[in-house]
Order: C-alpha cells, then structure tokens, then sequence
C-alpha cells in the first residue's frame, strides 16, 4: 500500500542545509532541533531524511497554493495592498494542538491527515514565478507548513523570483538556526515569526524551545530582514497580563519598532475546550504591547471590534496613515519614502515607491490559482 510518506520520498532531491557525520549519520540545521539523523531514518520533521548518507530534502511540489492580500499573512508594513502568491508543501518541525493548517503541517504525522497526498501538485520554480506575475503578485510568500524544514526548495523558488523583481517572505514559526537565516538572507525581504508563548514548558509542549524563538527574532532583526511579530492569544494557555507583557518588552527589547499582531484564538483541530478569544482579551493584548513600548500593535481576527489596533498610526503625531477594515486597505497616506504627510516622521517597513497605486479596494479574498 501506497503512504504519503512514499509519494513525498519520490519528489526529493539531496539538501544543503547539513553536514555529514561518520557512519553515514548527518546532523541537519534546516530548523532548531538540529536532528542527529541516521541512514534509514527521519528528522521530527518527518520530511527530510537520511538515504545512504546523503539528506534528502522535499522538491518539486506544492500542497497550497494561493494568491491572497499580503494583509492576511499578516504582515502590515510590507508593500500594503500587495497580492501575496502563497505556497506551502506537507510537513513541521512542531506538533501544536490548535494548528489552523493541521491538513498541511501535521500531514506525516496525523493518520487523519492522508487527504493531504490530494492536494499535492507538480511544479518548477519556474513555473511557480509565472504564476505570481499572471496573478499580478509582487511577494512571493513560503506559508502553510513550516517553511524552514523545505528551505532549499524555497530557495529555489525565490533566487528565481528575486530575478523576476519580485519580493520573497517566510510566514514561520521561528524555529530556526544561524545557518538557515544566512542560507535564506540573500533572497528574504521580511520574515514574519510566530512568538506562541513566553513559557519554555509550554513550548516544549508544542514541540519547542523558546530560547530558539527568541533568537531567531534577534537573529533575523540583526541581519536586516524586516520582521513583525504574530501571538495568537489562547485563553488559559497564554493569555496572563505578566506573560503578553513579557512578550512585548521582549520585542521592545530588539527593537520598539518591530510590529506586533496579537491575534484571536478559535477552537480548532485538538484544542477545543478554551473558548475563542474574547474582545476584550484581545483589546487587553494590544495595550499591554503599546505600555511596553512598541510603536505598533495591531489586533487581529476580529474586524471591525479592535478599532484604531487594525490601523497604523504615526507614533509622534497618531496621524492615521494606513486605514484597514481586516485585510482590506481603505486608505493610505504614507509617501513614497514611508514618511507620515502630517509630520514627517519615517515609519519603518517596506513600502510602495508609488503610493498612487497601492490598492484600496477588494474584499480580502484568496484567490485560488493552481
């Protein structure tokens, strides 16, 4: 009988993220576990694994694929209004019970989740490019699973569409290593990191370590990728005044610059007792970040109720210069330099040299493509 794990063995090629070791073992640095692998065997991730000594790495393949406001990823200063063509392949390194894209991420690793081997569909990096310029794509985006344990098929991706003028991002968990960061630099703009909690024992329950996490948002803001920072907020799993503060002064800490998200909880795959997040909750998330010190938090997953937390202020004037109702933009006033009209204050990100032509319109919708 036929298992995902052997269709996914057939589309692989040998990685580069990894050193030999005697005997045919290797160590692999594609993500924080660092897997000791032997010949025959599979890292946690279950995608990456060692064939005679050599590790074989996933190619060739997409398991989603869409193109979709850059809003939703969410990354709120970088180019606002962009279409985001999204891919993902099957796989992580993490194993959360409230995963929203358990069908991708869990597929290896959940029965449950054979299906996925459907939704799996051929493709050259060449190919991908073509797609992201006839949906009209500015930001090629690797999401869905985690991207860090399929870097180098990403890599491909994004050498050629850095190429093609496009802009490439990560949507990660932020399990990552030194190597992996250097290894994607030359081809990231941005690099949106999900900071799930500030207690190691939590982390370790989701398959973690949060000191990793924590340098890896250094890390990356050190080598100048453009970061923004996501917590979903789970009622009794992280959600204490004392542990939203001390992940916000920790991101203040890096820089008072970097982007907040606090996002809203709903109950999904294996955790469904905590109740979703409450507005109020949320609100809550989102001054404890701005008493910390970052000049931008944002709210999500609740549009319309988080008020002046979807849009982006200047943080010396509270000039409103980018106005969003959830992922669409109703308004946007930045220059072509990213300055605020009113005063004149940079606000840090990456933005349109043409603001004249940053969308306003649409209703946030992906768009399926492939």
């Amino acid at each position: 009988m036929t298992t995902i794990a052997d269709v996914l063995d057939s589309m692989t090629v040998e990685g580069e993220l990894y050193e030999a070791l005697d005997d045919q073992a290797l160590r692999c640095f594609a993500c924080g576990h660092r897997c000791l692998i032997r010949p025959g065997r599979r890292g946690i991730c279950q995608v990456r694994f060692n064939r005679d000594g050599k590790l074989q790495v996933p190619w060739g393949y997409v398991a989603a694929l869409q193109s979709d406001p850059i809003e939703k990823k969410p990354l709120f200063h970088v180019y606002p209004g962009a279409e985001a063509l999204t891919f993902g392949m099957l796989g992580c390194d993490f194993h959360c019970a409230y995963c929203q894209n358990h069908l991708t991420s869990q597929a290896l690793r959940d029965p449950a989740s054979d299906l996925a081997v459907s939704l799996v569909r051929r493709i050259s990096p060449e190919a991908m490019v073509e797609l992201a310029k006839r949906s009209g794509a500015e930001v090629i985006a690797s999401s869905y699973n985690e991207p860090l344990i399929t870097s180098e098929w990403a890599v491909s991706i994004f050498h050629k569409a850095v190429q093609a003028g496009l802009k490439c991002v990560y949507i990660s968990n932020g399990n990552a290593t030194p190597e992996v960061l250097a290894y994607l630099r030359p081809y990231l703009s941005a690099y949106r990191i999900d900071l799930k909690t500030m207690q190691d024992r939590h982390y370790r329950s989701l398959g973690g370590v949060l000191q990793h996490v924590l340098d890896t948002i250094q890390g990356a803001h050190d080598l100048g990728l453009w970061v923004e920072v996501v917590t979903l907020v789970v009622p009794g799993f992280n959600d204490t005044t004392d542990e939203l503060m001390d992940a916000a002064r920790f991101i203040a800490s890096v820089s008072p610059e970097i982007p907040w998200h606090v996002t809203a909880f709903h109950p999904d795959y294996k955790m469904t007792d905590p109740p979703p997040t409450s507005v109020r909750t949320l609100l809550r998330a989102a001054e404890i970040g701005q008493e910390a010190g970052l000049n931008y938090v944002y709210a999500g997953n609740l549009p319309g109720r988080m008020g002046e937390y979807e849009s982006t202020y200047c943080p010396a004037c509270r000039e409103k210069v980018i106005e969003r109702y959830s992922f669409v933009i109703k308004d946007y006033r930045l220059t072509a330099q990213g300055d605020c009209p009113k005063c004149g204050t940079h606000i840090p990100g990456l933005w349109s040299a043409h603001p004249e032509r940053v969308r306003l319109n649409g209703f946030g919708m992906p768009r399926a493509i492939y």
